[in-house]
C-alpha cells in the first residue's frame, strides 16, 4: 500500500513514525520554512523521521496550488493521510487517492467542528473531548466517521497534554484502519456526522488577550488552553506586555478589583504572583516579558510587580 502523508502539527508525529516503520509512506508533504514560521505547534521532527526511513520530503507553501496537485498526482497514493494540517484540501486533490483520504479532528464529531477544537474545548470549560478519524471531503470536518477515541479534560490538563492524547489516538486509530484496508475492508462508524452547531472560529495570537473581569476558573482555563506550544495568553501592566504561561487558582475571595496584583507568594519550591479576579485569586507561576525572558520561582518573586493588569 502506498501512503502519501501531508502534515505539519506535532500531533501527527507518533502516527507518522509508526507508519514509516511499516514501510508504507511513499512521500511526505509539509510546509516550507517560510510557511512553517507562521504556524503554531508545528514540528521539524518529521524531517528527521523521513530521513531515517528514506522518505522523500516535498516542502510547499500551500496544499491548494498546482505544484501540490502535481506532487500528489505523481506519487499516485492508494491512501492519503492528512494529520495536523490547517488547510482544507481541494476536491481535485482528494480524488487522487485510489482508496481515499483520511484525516483526524481533535474532537468527538460532530461536536466542535472547525478550528482549534482542543483550545476551544478547554476555554469553554468542557470536561470531555476526544479524537475522530474520518474520510475527508471538500466540506469542513464532515466526512464519514471511521473511528473515535474519547478522553476527559481534567483540571490538570493543558492544550499540550490533550494533544499528547490526540497524538497517541492518531497512531492507534490509523494502525487499525491500515490493517482493515489490507484485509479488504473500508470501515465506518454508524455516527451521523451532522450538526447545527456553528463552526469553531480560527484563533490567532491576538486572541490571547486576557479578560480579568472573568472568574478565576475561566482565566485559568484560558491560560492553559493557550500555553506552550501555542502563542500564549497575554496581558498588560503599565503599558508593557506580559505572556502568562502557567498559573493556579487559589479559592480565596479577595475584593481588590479584577486584575489587581495583591502580592507575591513564595516558597522553597515555587513562587507566584497573586492577582485578584471577579471571584477568587489567580496565582501566576510563569510569565514572560517583552524581550522573551521567562520568569518563575525566585526570579518571578524578585520582579516585585505591583499595580493592575489591564485588558488592553
Amino acid at each position: 500500500m502506498k501512503i502519501t502523508w501531508i502534515g505539519n502539527h506535532e500531533e501527527g508525529l507518533e502516527a507518522f513514525e509508526r507508519t514509516a516503520k511499516r514501510g508504507f509512506i511513499n512521500g511526505f508533504i509539509t510546509l516550507n520554512d517560510e510557511a512553517f514560521a507562521k504556524r503554531s505547534a508545528g514540528s521539524r521532527d518529521y524531517l528527521d523521521i523521513a530521513e531515517r526511513y528514506g522518505i522523500k520530503v516535498y516542502p510547499i507553501s500551500t496544499i491548494k496550488n498546482d505544484e501540490s496537485y502535481e506532487i500528489v498526482k505523481e506519487l499516485a497514493p492508494d491512501l492519503m493521510v492528512v494529520f495536523g494540517w490547517s488547510e482544507i484540501l481541494p476536491e481535485r486533490l482528494l480524488d487522487l487517492a485510489a482508496i481515499g483520504t483520511v484525516g483526524t479532528h481533535a474532537a468527538l464529531l460532530p461536536h466542535n467542528r472547525g478550528s482549534a477544537p482542543v483550545n476551544w474545548a478547554i476555554i469553554r470549560g468542557e470536561e470531555m473531548t476526544g479524537n475522530t478519524l474520518m474520510w475527508l471531503t471538500k466540506e469542513v470536518d464532515s466526512g464519514s466517521i471511521i473511528d473515535q477515541t474519547a478522553f476527559p479534560i481534567t483540571l490538570f490538563d493543558t492544550c499540550k497534554t490533550i494533544y499528547d492524547k490526540v497524538a497517541k489516538s492518531n497512531a492507534e486509530m490509523l494502525d487499525k484502519l491500515i490493517d482493515a484496508l489490507i484485509k479488504g475492508g473500508k470501515p465506518m462508524m454508524d455516527i451521523k456526522n451532522e450538526t447545527d452547531e456553528e463552526l469553531l472560529p480560527r484563533r490567532r495570537p491576538k486572541d490571547g488577550l486576557m479578560n480579568w473581569n472573568q472568574d478565576a476558573r475561566q482565566i485559568y482555563d484560558f491560560i492553559r488552553a493557550l500555553t506552550i506550544p501555542y502563542p500564549g495568553a497575554f496581558t498588560f501592566l503599565d503599558g508593557k506586555k506580559w505572556l502568562i504561561w502557567e498559573a493556579m487558582v487559589l479559592p480565596i475571595e479577595v475584593y481588590a478589583g479584577p486584575g489587581t496584583i495583591i502580592g507575591s507568594a513564595y516558597g522553597f519550591k515555587d513562587c507566584g504572583l497573586c492577582v485578584s479576579t471577579n471571584d477568587y485569586v489567580i496565582c501566576i507561576t510563569m510569565m514572560e516579558d517583552e524581550e522573551g525572558k521567562k520568569y518563575s520561582g525566585q526570579e518571578l518573586y524578585e520582579l516585585d510587580l505591583k499595580g493592575v493588569f489591564a485588558n488592553e
